[in-house]
């Protein structure tokens, strides 16, 4: 690994900031120094304050205290315009694209490319995108409109928009939590050039396998304050994680023995042109299967048409012997069905409402007398699966927005288990979340399945299907190629399902 010089004038300079937001303290003392020419990689818990600090460099707060300086000059941001313009790009965890609007006026909102006369140059502005797209290797139409890309064509979007600021300093925050293999060495090979022609890069992520295949200095970071920064070459995954949590973490995958039971769900000949065909699986009581493969392999479109979210063109759904009609999740949450989507954010989540309201979205009529909620029984309820999910907030008046990912996640989780359902189907129920938050919800799926709750578990995370599931099913092209129980998993079956379509 390239060793680089102390003596230049660090990218981005943070001693001691702290940032609080009422009475709960977000940041006690952030500090991370990178240096030109670098992949500094930031990691600590959800909650452990890597958000926070990095909007204090985006201009989205402003510190209370502590130093801040880009480039060897102090700095204050009291906006993102004023931090874009300073040098700094962020690509965050999750998308924030507009719509409506088409990919390329999203990669270049603010700063669209003008002609002679003063008027937006949609022609250069979509020779610049297909350069762009170029440049990370993918093929996106920059005239389609955005709501219509899947989740990871969102991400490269937004990576594309970071790039073409040109910026000093580049903050990839969980950039990954969506991508597939190749479209993560994509990245990681753009971020890699970065780092070649001087730039500084702040990588954060809990997958620690690309943590240190990437990055040449690591920060830990535990409860608002800085823990350690060392050369990446210099420690290990287990120490990392013994100073993220303050104590060593063991059994990830915590998998309680259970018998399986009657079949719960039952779906025969599923269809939907261009998406998925011929797909027959069923899931019995206490049990977990798993859904793996490729990311747009169909796996989360055949979740939502399983559950009513989106139609299907043949084939049935029975819940417990029960047929349901296709396109109607309210006849799937009455039977006993509840889904914990891929983007908790934008469709798991109010996130402007508060943590009570979203723990009860689900059962409000069965929380209210004579169509009056009580806020009483609200709170009552939500209380309840704080307790019982360990969720960490500092009320429940608490808006969800201002919440850490691992907890966005588990008052998804509240909100569905509120319910009482028979069938939980989940979709990368830890994407984005830290280690210790993931053994928490792997233990919490267990424990459930262990009770008698069915589960379908959809991960691009293989050690987590591998860890977690009684039975593999393997999608590759909309189709199931491979059905394999839990002793017969491989890594090396699911893999050679998942891309050539049968496991030997």
């Amino acid at each position: 690994m390239t060793t680089r010089s102390t003596m230049s004038t660090p990218v981005l300079r943070l001693e001691g900031v702290r940032k609080a937001f009422g009475p709960v303290v977000a940041l006690r003392s952030g500090t991370i120094v990178v240096e030109p020419g670098s992949i500094h990689a930031l990691v600590g818990e959800n909650g452990a304050g890597k958000s926070t600090l990095v909007k204090v460099v985006a201009g989205v707060h402003r510190r209370d205290g502590g130093t801040f300086e880009l480039g060897g000059v102090p700095a204050d941001f009291r906006t993102t315009a004023e931090a874009k313009a300073a040098g700094v790009a962020v690509i965050y965890q999750e998308p924030t694209l507009f719509g409506d609007l088409p990919v390329m006026e999203n990669l270049f909102l603010g700063s669209e490319p003008l002609d002679r006369l003063r008027r937006i140059d949609r022609r250069a502005m979509r020779a610049h995108a297909h350069e762009l797209f170029g440049r990370l290797g993918v093929d996106i139409d920059p005239d389609r409109p955005a709501a219509g890309l899947s989740i990871a064509d969102q991400q490269l979007v937004e990576i594309a928009k970071a790039i073409s600021l040109d910026a000093g300093l580049l903050i990839m925050d969980e950039p990954t939590a969506a991508l597939s293999g190749v479209e993560v060495e994509r990245l990681f090979a753009v971020a890699r050039g970065l780092r070649d022609e001087g730039r500084g890069v702040v990588f954060i992520s809990h997958r620690f396998d690309e943590v240190f295949g990437l990055c040449d200095t690591i920060t830990v970071m535990r409860d608002g304050a800085h823990v350690s920064t060392d050369p990446v070459a210099a420690t290990s995954v287990d120490e990392v994680v013994t100073r993220m949590v303050g104590r060593e973490v063991t059994d990830l995958f915590p998998k309680v023995p259970s018998t399986p039971g009657d079949v719960v769900l039952e779906v025969r000949g599923l269809e939907r042109a261009g998406t998925f065909h011929g797909v027959s699986f069923d899931v019995r009581a206490g049990e977990i299967v798993g859904l793996a493969g490729l990311v747009g392999a169909g796996r989360s479109e055949i979740a939502r048409a399983v559950f009513g979210v989106d139609r299907y063109d043949a084939g049935t759904v029975r819940v417990l012997g029960r047929p349901l009609r296709p396109g109607d999740p309210a006849a799937a949450v009455d039977a006993g069905m509840a889904l914990v989507p891929e983007d908790r954010r934008l469709q798991g989540l109010v996130p402007q409402s508060t943590v009570a309201q979203n723990m009860t979205a689900v059962v409000r009529r069965r929380i209210s007398r004579l169509g009056l909620l009580s806020t009483a029984r609200e709170n009552a309820r939500a209380a309840e699966w704080t307790g019982r999910l360990e969720v960490r907030t500092a009320a429940l008046d608490m808006l969800a927005a201002t919440m850490s990912g691992g907890n966005q996640q588990k008052v998804v989780l509240a909100k569905w288990l509120a319910t009482g359902p028979r069938l939980l189907i989940v979709d990368e129920p830890t994407r984005g979340i830290d280690v210790a938050t993931k053994a928490e919800v792997h233990r919490l799926l267990s424990g459930l399945a262990a009770e008698g709750l069915a589960v379908l578990m959809i991960s691009s995370e293989l050690p987590e299907v591998l860890g977690m599931a009684d039975r593999v099913l393997v999608v590759r092209e909309g189709r199931i190629t491979a059905e394999l129980d839990r002793a017969d998993a491989t890594p090396e079956r699911v893999m050679r399902a998942a891309t050539v379509g049968a496991a030997s």
